[in-house]
């Protein structure tokens, strides 16, 4: 370790004499925070395979698993600071409620306490002894989202969702099909786990034995009861797939007949006829979803507001563009889950007559602006500092619920209010095929 530490000081003045102390103390505070980070990391992992330990000890005398991890203490863990990680800023009080210990702080998700035995014993049954036993999800520096302390005693990271990603929990994506195909075999209620159909179909494809879908596909329909619309979604994300859209749009054409105010439904329609080329049809599918169709056509009304660095803005400036008005709160995953897609449209398009505003529903402007520099986001925000029940352009616009993001054309009028994934690019292109008078 000494001459890594020596390394480490003798880089710290070669930086402060290029750019400063300043610079130095930065570099040198966040070598330290890393170092931290890697040593939490070392420890959580300590106390989880311990706890795994302790664990197989009460199960071999007590002939099954701790309702909480709390029983181990004091008999089977000494020392009650195992069951907290460092990382821990709670001090051991649960993220999710529901995975409280009723005696003491601990900060790992138990997996098999009363609330969860049942769900987890048949999850035991499809996927085998890798699956969780306990999660950390306090490392939030680390580029996964748990920790996990598997039934086996084998700790992994992994994303929050461990069902969606088994290549983790198994080690490999050739041993993850292994795995699920074993547990596809054995159990005999498979309508509980349709789930495991699109996943393996995607290890499958992944690990080039692409040739093995249309047999899995087979297999699947064999299972799936003729009326189960659920099912079919999933169905149809196996056929899109292997490239089969054309087979997609048979099936929900028919469950159309059905369930013809189905929205999800709609949606899916809408995006198959993007996928094929028929945008008129894909439009018309896609204005069936939207919540406020009765305003698409119209103009949208104008707005006055100031910006983030505080220059006055309104609508009116943007006539003769393709905007996106985009109502976004960043404690809310599926508005930033569409960050990346809306920077890839505004990337592409904003040379051609496409521009967004964002309207930040945040309450601190110190996270808001931290987010925009650290995404390179480099369209113009209006922050107003409240709460977005109480935030004035929200209220104009009459925003209840999130994500709201309002595609405008040239003309002032409303093409869409949920202009977003799939279908935002196709509703950009469309609309700026209309070219201005003055053009």
């Amino acid at each position: 370790m000494r001459p890594i530490l020596t390394l480490g000081i003798v880089l710290s003045v070669l930086i402060a004499s290029e750019l400063g102390v300043q610079g130095a103390e930065e570099k040198s505070s966040g070598d330290i925070d890393e170092r931290q980070d890697q040593k939490s990391l070392e420890i959580c992992t300590q106390n989880l395979l311990t706890i795994g330990k302790a664990i197989q000890v009460y199960q071999k005398e007590n002939g099954d698993f701790p309702e909480w991890l709390s029983e181990l203490h004091p008999k089977y863990l000494s020392d009650a600071n195992i069951l907290l990680c460092p990382a821990d800023k709670l001090g051991g009080k649960p993220i999710f409620v529901s995975n409280a210990d009723p005696k003491m702080p601990v900060s790992y998700g138990y997996q098999f306490h009363p609330g969860y035995r049942e769900s987890t014993q048949e999850n035991l049954a499809m996927y085998g002894d890798v699956i969780p036993l306990a999660r950390c999800r306090h490392h939030v520096n680390q580029p996964f989202d748990c920790l996990n302390l598997g039934f086996s005693s084998k700790v992994y990271p992994s994303s929050h969702v461990w069902e969606k990603t088994p290549e983790e929990m198994y080690g490999t994506p050739e041993k993850a099909i292994e795995g699920l195909e074993h547990g596809l075999q054995q159990l005999s209620d498979k309508e509980k786990f349709l789930d495991v159909y699109p996943i393996l179909a995607r290890l499958y494809i992944k690990v080039g034995r692409e040739i093995e879908v249309e047999s899995l596909i087979n297999r699947f329909k064999s299972v799936i009861k003729p009326d189960n619309l659920q099912a079919h979604f999933i169905l149809g994300d196996m056929l899109e797939m292997i490239k089969r859209e054309e087979v997609v749009l048979a099936v929900f054409e028919k469950f159309e007949k059905q369930y013809p105010d189905n929205l999800k439904l709609l949606n899916r329609l809408a995006q198959i006829h993007w996928k094929l080329g028929n945008s008129k049809l894909a439009k018309e599918y896609y204005d069936k979803t939207d919540s406020k169709s009765e305003l698409i056509g119209k103009s949208v009304p104008d707005f006055s507001a100031t910006d983030l660095n505080g220059n006055p803005i309104s609508l009116q400036e943007y006539r003769g563009k393709v905007v996106l008005l985009d109502f976004c709160g960043l404690w809310f995953g599926p508005s930033i889950a569409e960050m990346p897609n809306f920077k890839r449209v505004y990337d592409t398009y904003k040379d051609q007559g496409f521009d967004i505003i964002g309207v930040s529903l945040n309450n601190e402007e110190s996270e808001l602006r931290d987010y925009i520099k650290e995404n390179d986001i480099q369209w113009r925000q209006i922050f107003s500092g409240e709460r977005w029940e109480d935030d004035p352009l929200a209220e104009q616009y009459g925003i209840k619920d999130l994500p709201a993001t309002w595609l405008i054309a040239r003309d002032g009028t409303l093409i869409s209010s949920r202009a977003k994934g799939i279908a935002l690019e196709h509703l950009v292109v469309e609309a700026l095929k209309d070219k201005p008078e003055n053009q």
